[in-house]
């Protein structure tokens, strides 16, 4: 297998680029890879490259950028504002959320919000990761958590929340997608908006619904978990709004038969 890192320098052909620890600690005691062995990089803003390792010792890593494999592309504008969860709960959505394509995360606090101290740094790791094992060429934002009302009062009303409701009226979660599809030339930003594991207070609810941008859907007839109603409402949205009708680019593409070169 053929390692694949995120780095954030600048990436061109003939670069020279410092790994940094996380990098090399992956290269040297997982991979327990050497110089002149082959790897992807990408930074989420000038695609993917092919490199190599230049040099490899126990302190650093340099990689020679050698060629462009894939021109950088883009995912939806898709924002998951969710109630943060506790440890092992958030760290499989941001995990699993990466993998579907969300463009940026954004953790709120609501009045059944258990888990009020998130570790950001840890989560953006994990998104990280998460992108390099996916082939995606951006890396999600991990934003810091606000509150519930601050999120209301701020919110950019061209952006459009699915609010995925517990109880009240609600469409199903496809067929709303479905009655959405005729305004998405006019709508190109979006949310979902998943409560925490107590799900929305009955006064969160009735305030979002009152909002001409908000469209309460519903995720059928279980009470699902916090983490499992966001990533439904995810790969539904994406495979009704997103980019789910696409296919992996080059998923077993070898290095050498670069962007360039490929039919």
């Amino acid at each position: 297998m053929i390692p694949r890192l995120y780095v954030e320098q600048p990436l061109v052909a003939g670069a020279i680029v410092a790994a940094d620890d996380r990098a090399l600690h992956y290269l040297r005691n997982v991979m327990r890879r050497a110089p002149g062995d082959a790897l992807v990089l990408f930074n989420g803003r000038d695609g993917e490259f092919e490199a190599e390792i230049a040099s490899l010792d126990k302190r650093k890593a340099e990689l020679k950028v050698t060629r462009l494999r894939r021109a950088q592309d883009t995912v939806p504008d898709l924002v998951l504002c969710f109630a943060p969860l506790k440890k092992d709960a958030i760290d499989f959505l941001i995990e699993k959320a990466t993998e579907l394509g969300v463009a940026a995360f954004q953790p709120v606090i609501t009045r059944r919000t258990v888990a009020s101290r998130i570790n950001l740094e840890r989560l953006r790791a994990n998104a990280i990761e998460a992108a390099e094992q996916t082939e995606r060429l951006t890396v999600p934002e991990v934003r810091a958590p606000i509150s519930f009302d601050a999120l209301v009062s701020s919110w950019e009303p061209s952006r459009h929340m699915i609010l995925c409701a517990e109880s009240g009226p609600a469409l199903p979660i496809a067929d709303a997608f479905r009655a959405l599809t005729p305004n998405v030339s006019h709508t190109n930003a979006w949310a979902i908006f998943c409560g925490p594991e107590g799900g929305f207070h009955v006064s969160e609810l009735d305030r979002l619904r009152t909002l001409p941008f908000v469209t309460p859907v519903g995720l059928g007839p279980r009470i699902l978990r916090a983490d499992t109603a966001a990533l439904t409402a995810l790969a539904v949205f994406q495979a009704i709004l997103g980019d789910g009708t696409l296919r992996p680019p080059h998923p077993m593409m070898p290095i050498g038969t670069g962007a360039e070169g490929a039919e």
